[in-house]
C-alpha cells in the first residue's frame, strides 16, 4: 500500500513507526512512580548466575551468601504440574524492605530461572510461569533489608518441559 502525493511515500510501515515514536514521547511525562521500575531495569544483568548448574551456585553467584527459610515467604506452585512447560508459580511475603526475588528449579540444566528487582515502595510479590526438566524443589529466594530468605516445594512434573 504505497501512495504518492507531491513526492511523498507513505507506507503502512512508516505510519506505525510514527504511531510508535509518537507513543514513545508520550513517556516523557511518566505517571503513577514508574521511574523506580524502569530504573530497576537498566540494572546490570546477571549473566553467571544464570548459568549455574546447582541451585547453591546460583544463589551464591546471584547475592554472594545463603539464605534462611523463612514462614514469611509464601510460594505458591502446585504439588504436581500435568505440563513442565508451563508451571504456574507465585511468591508473596510480609518481610520488609523487599529489594529482589529469584526462583530456581534444582533439577533444571541451569537452576536459577528468573530474578526480579523489587523497587522501593512495590507490593513485594511475583507471579509467573516457568519450565522444570523433571519432579524438583522450586525454590523461591527473597533479599530483603540485606538478607537473604527463602521458601521451598516440592513440584512433582508428569511431563518435562525442557527438552523432556
Amino acid at each position: 500500500m504505497n501512495t504518492t502525493d507531491s513526492g511523498f511515500s507513505a507506507t503502512r510501515r512508516l505510519i506505525l513507526q510514527g504511531a510508535g515514536a509518537v507513543a514513545l514521547i508520550g513517556l516523557g511525562d511518566i505517571p503513577f512512580g514508574l521511574v523506580p521500575a524502569f530504573a530497576a531495569a537498566n540494572d546490570k544483568y546477571p549473566e553467571d548466575a544464570f548459568k549455574q548448574k546447582s541451585d547453591a551456585d546460583a544463589i551464591k553467584a546471584l547475592y554472594g551468601k545463603t539464605a534462611e527459610a523463612s514462614d514469611k515467604v509464601k510460594l505458591d506452585a502446585p504439588e504436581i504440574a500435568e505440563n513442565g512447560s508451563v508451571v504456574p508459580i507465585g511468591v508473596s511475603t510480609t518481610l520488609a524492605d523487599v529489594t529482589s526475588i529469584s526462583f530456581l528449579v534444582s533439577e533444571n540444566p541451569n537452576a536459577l530461572v528468573a530474578s526480579y528487582k523489587i523497587p522501593a515502595g512495590t507490593v513485594p510479590s511475583v507471579a509467573n510461569r516457568i519450565k522444570m526438566a523433571k519432579t524438583s524443589n522450586v525454590i523461591v529466594v527473597v533479599e530483603a533489608g540485606g538478607k537473604l530468605y527463602s521458601a521451598t516445594k516440592e513440584v512433582k512434573v508428569t511431563v518435562g518441559g525442557c527438552g523432556g
